[in-house]
């Protein structure tokens, strides 16, 4: 005779014929609501603090807040003089620089990865790509103007004397031979963003449907036509979002671009050779003055332009992935 089968365990219904939740269902609901919550409270708690402490200084600020580009005075704090307008320049500029070298080779490793390497190869390659976002940032910055810097003299030399009509490549408010130019920093925060760019758009590529690969190399397309007609389109969102973090990375980078970035008196003029300061580097370089509220307020209001900035800019990632999802449910 065979033995009966178990009885499933009883779950309590409730009037409306729901199943009753248990109280371990309860107690893991409200810890992950309360964890969400958390950090929307923790977010707005940031920026109301960073506000707060601007204000007094912004209103004891004689110049546009947003337009002035002119040097710093803080000293008088019955009348200051500030704004964020070159530390906007700068920072869009190397961040920008770095984001353009850095995609490329990004898509070009996360496809050698995914589609062309064996798999004896591509593991190790993927380690030691993500192995680079665990390098200090002070060891990338002092490598940046010792090493690299002194590497890259003669290409900055050439395409100043070369390109030096265009506005990229004149000569700027610092020494080309120098090397403490957005030239070289962009250089080096480019590495530093790689490893996050290179990561996001590997693991969508990883995620194409294997069923549409093999019915194109059935259909006779080369592994080229493949990647170009299912693979890049697939993973196009992915590869974009990718990007915007990596930008939300470049803006924030503070030690490298400090040790690099040559600070001037010289107006900023939009150019690879030009030195300046960054919202990060402008920050961390007046650190000393921070025992006053107002000389400190001033600088936390430019921390409060870059936190602005940098969720924006995450924000729109966020938008990038969440698209990319929602085109993968409707395939």
């Amino acid at each position: 005779v065979a033995a009966p089968f178990p009885e499933s365990p009883v779950v309590p219904i409730s009037p409306w014929g729901r199943a009753q939740p248990r109280p371990g269902d309860k107690v893991f609901r409200w810890l992950a609501q309360g964890s969400g919550v958390l950090i929307v409270v923790l977010i707005a708690a940031i920026g109301g603090f960073l506000l707060l402490r601007a204000i007094p200084a912004l209103q004891r600020n004689r110049e546009n807040f947003f337009s002035y580009a002119g040097n710093w005075v803080t000293t008088d704090t019955s009348a200051m003089h500030f704004g964020i307008l070159e530390l906007v320049q700068v920072t869009v500029l190397v961040s920008a620089f770095a984001l353009m070298l850095a995609m490329p080779i990004a898509l070009g490793v996360a496809l050698f990865i995914t589609h062309y390497a064996p798999r004896r190869v591509a593991a190790p390659l993927a380690y030691a790509v993500d192995l680079l976002a665990a390098v200090p940032s002070i060891v990338y910055g002092v490598w940046g103007l010792y090493v690299l810097a002194p590497q890259l003299r003669p290409v900055a030399t050439w395409l100043n004397h070369t390109l030096g009509w265009w506005f990229l490549f004149a000569t700027g408010n610092a020494s080309v031979a120098g090397g403490g130019t957005v030239f070289t920093g962009g250089i080096v925060l480019a590495v530093m963003i790689l490893p996050i760019v290179t990561a996001v758009t590997r693991e969508v590529f990883m995620q194409t449907p294997n069923d549409e690969i093999e019915a194109a190399l059935a259909l006779g397309a080369t592994r080229w036509e493949v990647i170009r007609t299912i693979v890049l389109p697939f993973g196009l969102s992915g590869y974009v979002s990718g990007a915007l973090l990596g930008l939300g990375r470049a803006l924030g980078e503070t030690v490298a671009l400090l040790i690099i970035l040559r600070g001037t008196q010289a107006a900023f003029g939009w150019s690879l050779f030009d030195g300046g300061s960054t919202f990060a580097t402008k920050i961390a370089g007046a650190a000393s003055e921070f025992d006053d509220r107002y000389q400190a307020g001033a600088y936390i209001a430019a921390g409060l332009a870059l936190f602005v900035l940098t969720f924006l800019v995450d924000a729109l990632a966020r938008y990038a992935v969440a698209g990319a999802r929602n085109t993968r449910g409707a395939r």
